[in-house]
């Protein structure tokens, strides 16, 4: 939680979206600002109308959102200083109470379609799946869209704006969790049970480049909780590379590796330290 209650945190809207959950359990008393789209949360606390932003950045069933780490690596200073993992549960919900086999068009953000896949196969084999700025536009969305129409979203948003709830936890995968990000113009001091994460990439391809930037966390016996890549943006073929691994950026042992991960790569960036979150994911 912040230290001053006056914080401005910024979150994907419209307020009911998970994303204001999660605002919500980080910090009860700031000023929670919603903002229509992942990179105007950034962009707010980049240009200082929030002091942090909260954004997914990866969900236990469909990886990583590619937007927010996008942002992180290429267009945005801010660092991470928290993490919270939040359980996921979607619901159907209809403007009214139809029978469900008239259903033709299912909106929803693409995260939470792809998270109710099965579901969708199961019960609505003939509605069209299509996508919605959030989980809460995706209500709006439905009742304009009429008596066809149905949205997946949060029990919340339904009671908020008055739809059906027709199912519950419809999400395909029971233990499904995401993980959000609390990001600010500085990252965490350390706690004693922390997380650093990285991106790098190399100027040329060549054998056993990666595993010498892994050996270096191996030989200083540095557990690294996470390794993925996305394209460079620059050339086809080209990757950076992120990591995740246990420790503080200012653990001598850390900062040591770091230092000679930076001199083995041709960019390199602390994306911040921060406490980990308790539970599995962690």
């Amino acid at each position: 939680m912040s230290e001053f209650h006056d914080v401005r945190v910024g979150y994907l809207g419209p307020p009911g979206t998970f994303s204001e959950q999660a605002a919500v359990e980080y910090d009860p008393a700031a000023v929670h600002v919603a903002f229509g789209d992942i990179s105007g949360v950034v962009r707010a606390a980049d240009g200082g109308e929030v002091d942090e932003a909260i954004v997914p950045l990866e969900n236990s069933t469909e990886g990583a959102v590619t937007l927010t780490t996008d942002l992180l690596v290429h267009h945005t200073d801010l660092k991470i200083r928290r993490e919270l993992v939040l359980p996921i549960h979607h619901c159907l919900l209809t403007a009214r109470d139809v029978p469900l086999e008239e259903v033709r068009v299912v909106y929803s953000h693409p995260q939470a379609i792809a998270q109710c896949r099965g579901y969708l196969g199961r019960h609505l084999p003939r509605a069209e799946p299509v996508a919605s700025l959030s989980t809460v536009s995706a209500v709006r969305d439905m009742k304009a869209g009429g008596r066809t129409a149905a949205a997946i979203s949060s029990r919340r948003a339904g009671h908020v704006l008055g739809a059906v709830v027709r199912a519950s936890r419809i999400e395909d995968v029971s233990g499904n969790r995401t993980r959000f990000v609390v990001l600010g113009r500085e990252d965490h001091a350390p706690t004693g049970r922390d997380k650093t994460s990285i991106c790098f990439d190399f100027s040329a391809d060549g054998p056993g480049t990666l595993h010498g930037v892994l050996g270096e966390l191996a030989e200083r016996r540095i557990n690294m909780l996470k390794i993925e890549s996305r394209p460079a943006k620059s050339s086809l073929g080209r990757y950076i590379f992120l990591i995740d691994m246990a420790g503080h950026r200012e653990d001598p042992v850390v900062a040591e590796a770091l230092e000679s991960i930076r001199v083995r790569t041709s960019s390199f960036k602390i994306l911040g330290s921060y406490p980990r979150a308790s539970g599995p994911e962690s």
